[in-house]
């Protein structure tokens, strides 16, 4: 007991220098250093974002438009580069007010206070996809966080039910038209492309539609015809309650192809993209990287998920004799079946909560739900709050690009702030960083991080 008295005592007494920025006795200089590391990579960053989005557009930008990009990749870098340096200032500070270090003050608190103010500098539009963006990232930390003290436990392909609930909330708000209302959001757009325009909202039959069957001549199997004419009927069978022009079997059908196709387009694509330096040098191992399995995988999961989602949905309105919205709710989960061929946590956890923001803005809409002020700048603050948290004290518990993107940001200060005295904590941090520095490979060689000041 003693022993672990006096390593709480040195966690406490633990001074911003020796903790913070011990290359540099001035907090000051501390601070400065961490905003211009933050800004080159910070407008790097931006000036891609903002120039895919520019060109995502499908239209030559005008002069307003250009200036609007340059401007918002401007006031975007400053955010971030202001949120890098307000941390530091904020550990400082909180470090001088309080007297000494405690477990919430060493990331959590001080990286919370600086989030909330420097978002205030970021363009409104933006600051909802950043909170949404840092609660993925975020909510996989803190959820790795509690496994590694055996709070939870991981159930396997639990990514594939988040996304199946999620997908499930999202086709709800499609099918009901919500989407063009109080739920409006670009996401719906990509439904558009996998589903088709057939299945959105509101609905544009009745409710009831009487089914009537009009008497036809019993087939006769005893020649090619009868059969010929079966076939006919089943390819061209449709209630009148489906949405869609043609048969329901030829209608789930091309829901299988053309989500398929466009699924396989975009892996390659993107695979493309990210290999045009190998590419250009002639070193791109294409057999390996582009001709295998991998490629087909995003293809057959959105094919196979329209492909049972339209079966399901066309099998309802047969069955009921009408079409309701509540539909989508086991034609989506059916269809969720197809989401084992793809299963991704980061598009899960996006899936999530891009569903979990659009029922609270119908909710609040319909008054069941309070608004809560600043929630958004809240939501944004206490997930970042989390990733700095983890990136300092449990790094391993990070997504490994997470923290390759705040050793860049920082320049390479996350992984240089002396953790030696927190060990009393029991968390080893020091070799959680030391893992993480190992598995990405990071060049540690300087024995000084980027623009280390000195005053």
């Amino acid at each position: 007991m003693a022993v672990q008295s006096k390593l709480a005592e040195i966690a406490f007494s633990c001074t911003c220098f020796e903790h913070n920025h011990p290359w540099t006795s001035s907090c000051a200089a501390g601070t400065a250093g961490m905003m211009l590391s933050a800004i080159p990579p910070a407008l790097r960053t931006y000036c891609t974002v903002y120039l895919l989005a520019l060109a995502m557009r499908g239209r030559i930008p005008s002069v307003k438009d250009l200036g609007r990009t340059v401007t918002g990749i401007l006031q975007s870098t400053s955010f971030l580069a202001l949120n890098a340096s307000l941390y530091v200032f904020a550990v400082c500070q909180l470090r001088r007010l309080l007297g000494g270090f405690y477990f919430s003050t060493v990331g959590f608190i001080p990286t919370f206070l600086a989030s909330m103010a420097s978002l205030a500098a970021e363009r409104p539009e933006r600051r909802v996809p950043l909170a949404l963006y840092v609660a993925n990232v975020g909510s996989e930390t803190l959820w790795n966080m509690l496994e590694a003290r055996g709070l939870v436990k991981s159930i396997p392909n639990a990514q594939v039910l988040i996304m199946g609930l999620g997908v499930t909330a999202l086709m709800y708000l499609y099918r009901t038209g919500l989407h063009k209302t109080v739920a409006k959001d670009a996401t719906f757009k990509a439904l558009d492309l996998i589903l088709g325009k057939e299945e959105a909202g509101p609905l544009k039959t009745p409710a009831v539609t009487t089914s009537q069957s009009s008497r036809q001549r019993p087939l006769d199997f005893q020649s090619i015809t009868g059969y010929l004419q079966l076939y006919d009927q089943i390819r061209s069978a449709k209630h009148p309650s489906c949405p869609h022009k043609t048969g329901c079997v030829k209608y789930a059908s091309l829901g299988f192809l053309r989500p398929f196709l466009g699924g396989v387009g975009l892996s390659v694509g993107l695979k493309l993209l990210l290999n045009i330096t190998k590419i250009i040098k002639f070193k791109m191992q294409w057999r390996k990287q582009i001709f295998n399995k991998g490629s087909l995988q995003l293809g057959l999961a959105l094919g196979i998920f329209s492909f049972l989602f339209k079966s399901t949905s066309c099998g309802l309105r047969h069955g009921f004799g009408f079409d309701h919205s509540l539909f989508a709710i086991p034609a989506s989960l059916i269809g969720s079946i197809g989401f084992f061929r793809f299963p991704n946590t980061t598009v899960a956890l996006y899936v999530m909560w891009k569903a979990l923001q659009l029922l609270y803005n119908w909710g609040v809409s319909e008054g069941k739900l309070p608004v809560v002020p600043h929630f958004t700048m809240i939501m944004y603050s206490f997930f970042t709050a989390i990733l700095f948290h983890a990136c300092i004290l449990e790094a391993t518990a990070l997504r490994p690009s997470y923290y390759k993107f705040l050793m860049s940001i920082s320049g390479t200060r996350v992984s240089r702030f002396n953790v030696k005295p927190f060990e009393v904590y029991g968390l080893k941090s020091q070799d959680q960083i030391n893992s993480m520095i190992k598995k990405l490979g990071i060049d540690m060689s300087s024995p000084l991080p980027l623009f280390a000041l000195d005053c």
